[in-house]
């Protein structure tokens, strides 16, 4: 079942374990059963310190990994290849002794938490959003017993996601109650289940530079300002911002291949090695100037500063219509390859003929049981090669000159609706999807009219990365750049970074 090269990777990691594990497998005559079979007993081949139990378990096929007898409450409803592999590497680590790699502060808040807390996370192979989900509730799992974690294959319990209305992943449930869906931090979800954290650094004192985002551009911002023995604060919802949503990369020059989850990773690690105070899980909700920068953020807080570099960039456009924001992750999604195998066999609807959207029609047009392919403009926007790839396909449908004007549904999404530019006659289409893919949207509505802006919200830049309003700076993918790629964001950032730098010495 293990090809070659993953029984070199598992080998290499589980020489790593540091007590003996147990596989405690539920199985049953069924294929499913016979995969996970085959899975866990290759994998006990790998160590003398696995040994497998046959047991009954709430899901079967499923296996909970345990150090010794004790239970560990981490149990995969799965075979973990594909993105989920990492999130089994690290359980079975994890579980084996190695203790996580966190903040000694997150630590301290996972073991605080004082009561019972049983999660289960659907999630597809395909999804390169959900590892991050699963190994987060997992490390929460490996560190107060009063959590325990199902992780659960969509595509190998099917009933599961209908009976349940998962329509996205990852989805998570705790105690049987939906808790979160798409991507979520752990820092995020320990605010869901304890309440906000007070921010650890101290912000009575002025900053001499706040970056706002934790992107490419907001981490080399920030890397190149702290360089220059400057005072330095981040504020960022998320570390990795929109480059979390990107798969494979492969023109970040001197690294051949990476993934979104594993560039956002190792930005902060890079992040880790200055004295960066680092603000996760909060947004700015205003920007001041009087003397210096007041920065307001979403609980409050106030911070200040000489200067401020915005590097929030860009998150997936809306359509905007009626519907849409209603049954977002109820049949409303934006990533064909994380919420895809959702939709097998169902009929769905691709807004967007750019490259993207054509991409995802293709992908897509591979699992289900039709695409409706709706393009603004007379004609698709995509590359020749996907167009001629797309027309090819049997069970996909291509409607020009489309205005989507709603989307409806009851508890799930079940039609769309759209308006012929060239007739305006309405039609209604019913589907059980919609795939929005019509390109981004700049984060900098939260800026007002503080600073120019292009007519669809990009933050006008000089050669410096100033704006319009002195001592503020802009980078990345928010900005009025001709190209939005991550090397550009990274060089963006420095060179925010190195005009601010430069205003403060002549100032």
């Amino acid at each position: 079942m293990l090809d070659e090269t993953i029984r070199k990777q598992l080998t290499a990691y589980v020489e790593l374990l540091e007590n003996n594990v147990t596989f405690k497998v539920s199985l049953d005559e069924s294929d499913a059963s016979q995969k996970l079979k085959s899975f866990v007993e290759e994998v006990k081949t790998l160590s003398p310190k696995i040994s497998l139990e046959m047991t009954k378990l709430e899901r079967t096929p499923s296996f909970m990994i345990n150090q010794g007898n004790q239970d560990s409450g981490i149990v995969f409803a799965a075979v973990p290849l594909g993105h989920e592999l990492e999130s089994f590497v690290l359980a079975l680590l994890q579980v084996g002794g190695r203790a996580p790699k966190i903040d000694d502060k997150v630590r301290k808040r996972i073991e605080s938490i004082d009561r019972e807390c049983h999660f289960e996370t659907y999630m597809s192979l395909s999804c390169h959003i959900c590892p991050d989900v699963v190994q987060a509730i997992n490390i929460m799992a490996v560190l107060n017993p009063k959590v325990t974690h199902t992780t659960i294959d969509g595509g190998m319990f099917k009933q599961e996601i209908e009976d349940r209305a998962v329509m996205a992943v990852p989805t998570v449930f705790m105690n049987g109650e939906e808790f979160a869906s798409g991507r979520t931090s752990l820092d995020d979800m320990l605010e869901m289940i304890m309440g906000a954290q007070e921010i650890d650094v101290d912000i009575t004192k002025p900053y001499d530079v706040v970056v706002v985002g934790g992107g490419p551009a907001g981490a080399s911002s920030a890397i190149y300002a702290v360089r220059k023995g400057l005072r330095v604060a981040m504020i960022t919802d998320r570390m990795g911002g929109q480059v979390l949503e990107t798969m494979g990369i492969e023109n970040v020059i001197g690294t051949p291949y990476t993934e979104g989850p594993k560039l956002a990773r190792s930005l902060e690690a890079h992040l880790d090695e200055y004295p960066v105070d680092i603000i996760k899980s909060r947004t700015v909700k205003s920007l001041n100037k009087t003397d210096q920068f007041e920065i307001t953020l979403d609980n409050d807080a106030v911070l200040t500063s000489k200067t401020v570099i915005v590097a929030t960039g860009a998150r997936w456009r809306n359509v905007n219509v009626p519907g849409e924001q209603e049954f977002k992750n109820k049949g409303v999604a934006y990533c064909p390859h994380c919420d895809g195998p959702i939709f097998e066999n169902k009929r769905v609807a691709v807004i967007g003929g750019g490259n993207s959207g054509i991409e995802a029609a293709i992908d897509l047009a591979g699992i289900t049981k039709h695409v409706t392919v709706l393009e603004f403009m007379p004609e698709l926007k995509a590359d020749e090669v996907l167009q001629k790839r797309l027309h090819s396909l049997k069970n996909v449908t291509v409607v020009t000159n489309a205005q989507t004007t709603e989307i409806h549904g009851d508890s799930n999404v079940n039609a769309l609706s759209y308006k012929s530019r060239e007739t305006g006659v309405e039609e209604k289409v019913e589907l059980e999807g919609v795939f929005v893919q019509i390109g981004l949207m700049p984060n900098t509505e939260w800026l007002g009219d503080m600073v120019e802006k292009t007519r669809i919200g990009e933050i006008v830049v000089d050669s410096k990365g100033s704006t319009s309003l002195p001592g503020l700076y802009a980078a990345g993918d928010c900005t009025d750049s001709a190209y939005k790629q991550i090397i550009i964001s990274m060089g963006s950032g420095a060179t925010a970074a190195l005009g601010a730098f430069d205003y403060l010495i002549r100032d």
